[in-house]
């Protein structure tokens, strides 16, 4: 048996690199992928782990902590003083108001009306456009998701038959942009629990397509939670059986995405045949959907697809093709600012592969233009701002500092 395979959660006793080992083993990478991802090299790792290098400075620890899926550093360093989240990550100011919409219980409108399943579902459509429009996404998501998930609740309660399926379907895609709200902010645990509440609702619904999205959004809860990629993968093909991708554009749009979901998986563990096999199944959906298609909420199409391909060599440490891609993606088409912003974020993330620091605040500054909230919530947009602050480029030195405040990343003690 190898010397670590005992080592368990509790051992306050153990190393900084017996930790460091102990995370990335639990997430499947390779000491190859983690250094890839930090810029550094596999026997970087090495040395690491068997403590022939001390813990590193602050900027570069955090980046090793995102890498290994880690929030809490304390799970490294074994010092309860220091979280990640204290540097890269950012509460929203309506936080507290969503975290009191999801932990309250409705226990007494039994007597009253619910609203129109039609109704329900028309604001539902209307809050995914709020979501995906310029400016502060988050903040008009968070005014309207209270008595949207209230109302909806409640009529999944109350409402009957065919009705009653349409407002759990509308239930999971709020529980959706819950997510996608809660996303970066110090909130794992709520994460997690929009997750799995809009799974069971789009089961309860009996619905192959709610199914399927929520599957999607299960798959970035797990990669969050450091779900082995096995899990993510069979989740997201489980899914996929149930959809009919030849009989209907709905079907298709959400069979690729499902594939693009089990690509970014195999990436993220630097299986780069399996992640470019499932991507090319994802790159034939969009293709059959046409170069004009677009869903009009999972925004699942060709300008997805190909931007995503910048997030796999990334994830895969292919550098050079992940910044040819970056190069070629014309993200201008994409009819949602937070995903135009967060796919210029992983372009610098490309570029950083490279050592490209000024392209990198290039990029970062574009991706702030495009969606503040995007940006300023984003863990390597933030982590990198740290780390270049410490660099001290002369050449990007005001910009970083620009963007340093602009993103609201304290200054480390």
């Amino acid at each position: 048996m190898p010397a670590h395979a005992d080592i368990t959660t509790d051992d306050h006793t153990l190393t900084f690199g017996q930790r460091v080992r102990r995370a990335r083993e639990r997430n499947g990478q390779t000491r190859a992928v983690v250094g890839g991802l930090v810029g550094r090299s596999a026997e970087w790792v090495k040395a690491i782990e068997n403590s022939r290098l001390q813990t590193p400075r602050l900027p570069l620890l955090l980046r090793l902590a995102d890498v290994l899926g880690v929030d809490d550093i304390a799970e490294l360093t074994g010092d309860e003083r220091l979280l990640a989240s204290s540097y890269t990550k950012s509460a929203h100011g309506a936080l507290p108001a969503v975290r009191e919409a999801l932990t309250t219980y409705r226990l007494n409108d039994s007597d009253e009306e619910p609203d129109d399943a039609a109704d329900l579902l028309a604001r539902v459509s209307e809050a995914w456009r709020l979501w995906h429009g310029n400016g502060g996404h988050r903040t008009r998501i968070a005014v309207v998701l209270p008595d949207l998930l209230s109302d909806l609740q409640h009529a999944a309660r109350t409402l009957d038959g065919t009705d009653r399926r349409r407002a759990l379907v509308g239930l999971a895609e709020t529980y959706h942009l819950a997510q996608l709200y809660l996303s970066f902010q110090p909130a794992p645990e709520l994460v997690m629990l929009t997750g799995d509440r809009s799974m069971s609702a789009a089961q309860d619904a009996d619905s192959p397509h709610a199914i399927a999205a929520a599957a999607w959004y299960m798959n970035h809860v797990f990669r969050d939670a450091g779900e082995r990629h096995e899990a993510r993968v069979d989740l997201a093909m489980k899914a996929a059986h149930l959809l009919r991708p030849d009989d209907s554009t709905e079907d298709l749009a959400r069979w690729g995405l499902l594939h693009l979901a089990a690509s970014l998986s195999y990436a993220k563990i630097g299986q780069r045949g399996n992640a470019e096999r499932f991507w090319d199944h994802a790159d034939d959906a969009a293709k059959r959907l046409g170069e004009d298609y677009t869903h009009p909420y999972l925004i699942f199409g060709r300008g997805m697809v190909d931007a995503y391909a910048i997030t796999m060599n990334a994830d895969l440490v292919r550098g050079g093709e992940a910044v040819d891609v970056a190069s070629r993606v014309d993200l201008t088409s994409m009819p949602s600012a937070t995903r135009r912003s967060f796919h210029m974020i992983e372009s610098a993330r490309a570029y950083s592969l490279q050592g490209e620091q000024v392209a990198v605040v290039h990029l970062l500054k574009k991706a702030l233009e495009i969606s503040p909230e995007t940006a300023r919530f984003n863990l390597f947009a933030r982590s990198t701002v740290s780390e270049l602050d410490e660099a001290q480029n002369a050449v990007i030195r005001d910009d970083v500092r620009y963007l340093k405040n602009k993103l609201g990343v304290p200054t480390a003690a």
